[in-house]
């Protein structure tokens, strides 16, 4: 590995979590509760993971400010200053772009391990190794590593990482191109090929590849970071955030810079990744009854089957029913077909339509 460049990781954690309300709300998302039930959150989980490739000083978040005092509790060691607080949304392009500008502002140049702060990751070990060897590509020229990850079923809910396996660096293979979440049968043709890899969302580069990647590509966010980054550390530094951030564009790195960029490469991950992207995931890390059933809590089931149920203090009893979603709270409860339970965005719609309805959310 390059001994001469520090290595960090930029871990966003500014998500709503919608798909998994009603537990996860505005006031407190995913990223920020214990949704395996193993009495750690999903943003602990991340940072513990990272940290034998970096420290917690090398360790930055990305939020807003409404969750700064939710890092701070569940990271009490991650320094203040690297909690960074976007004032607005805007995609994660501009957000990837301001950590670079306060790495590099740390001191030396870096390579950023871009991270989501609620994925989960079964074999650590393995993870750990594909990340260092991320680093190394990226700590070389001006690369930028993604991580793929190797699918083993046609997923139609991800998007699609697709490799030039006739142009390999060190374990890694050129990207030819990022695709959109296919149909059914497309998804099978990729699984056939082995050139395909589901992309996780993951990204390993210099803090200055990134800062140079905005110029040729993002001229009009670089000019806004570059603001920012002349004024961190000076009274005005809030200011500036505030008024260049709220006025740059909504783009995503896939589309602003991978799609463009010709120096990437992908790397393919088997360590049990998942997204954890909505109630459904539950199915892949909870062990299931004799009838297929996740029941957590208090429950009771007569003649149920397929139903994942997580309740919280009163009784929740079930009979007779297949396929289903109860999610029970301390002022909502949820309930869905599993064929629809992604769809629980339509309810948040609802709810902000009707009075006193932000008060669920």
């Amino acid at each position: 590995m390059n001994t001469k460049i520090r290595t960090t990781a930029f871990i966003m954690a500014g998500g709503k979590g919608e798909r998994f309300w009603p537990r996860s709300r505005v006031a407190c998302p995913k990223q920020f509760l214990d949704i395996l039930g193993c009495g750690k959150t999903m943003l602990q989980l991340t940072v513990e993971r990272i940290l034998p490739l970096t420290s917690m000083e090398g360790i930055y978040i990305a939020t807003n400010e409404r969750y700064r005092q939710l890092v701070e509790q569940q990271l009490p060691l991650l320094p203040p200053q690297n909690i960074l607080c976007e004032p607005v949304g805007r995609n994660t392009a501009p957000c990837i772009g301001l950590g670079a500008e306060y790495i590099l502002k740390g001191g030396e140049d870096a390579v950023m391990m871009v991270l989501a702060s609620d994925h989960l990751i079964r074999q650590v070990e393995t993870y750990r190794k594909v990340m260092r060897e991320a680093v190394e590509i990226a700590a070389e020229e001006e690369n930028i590593v993604t991580i793929g990850i190797s699918p083993n079923y046609p997923e139609t809910g991800y998007g699609y990482i697709r490799r030039d396996m006739e142009a390999p660096y060190r374990s890694a293979y050129r990207v030819e191109e990022f695709v959109e979440k296919p149909n059914r049968r497309t998804a099978e043709a990729y699984l056939r090929s082995g050139e395909y890899l589901w992309n996780s969302g993951m990204f390993v580069m210099k803090a200055s590849t990134v800062q140079k990647a905005m110029q040729d590509y993002l001229p009009e966010v670089a000019e806004g970071l570059g603001r920012i980054g002349a004024a961190i550390g000076t009274d005005r530094e809030r200011e500036v955030l505030r008024e260049a951030f709220s006025a740059m564009p909504s783009v995503s790195i896939d589309y602003g810079i991978l799609e463009k960029a010709k120096n990437i490469y992908a790397l393919a991950g088997a360590f049990g990744w998942d997204d954890v992207g909505s109630w459904l995931a539950m199915e892949r890390y909870k062990s299931v009854d004799d009838d297929n059933n996740i029941l957590v809590g208090n429950v009771v089931s007569a003649d149920t089957r397929n139903c994942i149920v997580e309740a919280k203090d009163r009784l929740i009893a079930l009979v007779g029913l297949d396929g289903v979603v109860v999610v029970d709270t301390e002022d909502a409860t949820l309930i869905g077909g599993k064929e629809h339970i992604e769809e629980v965005k339509k309810l948040l719609k609802l709810l902000r339509e009707k009075e006193e309805g932000e008060r669920y959310l």
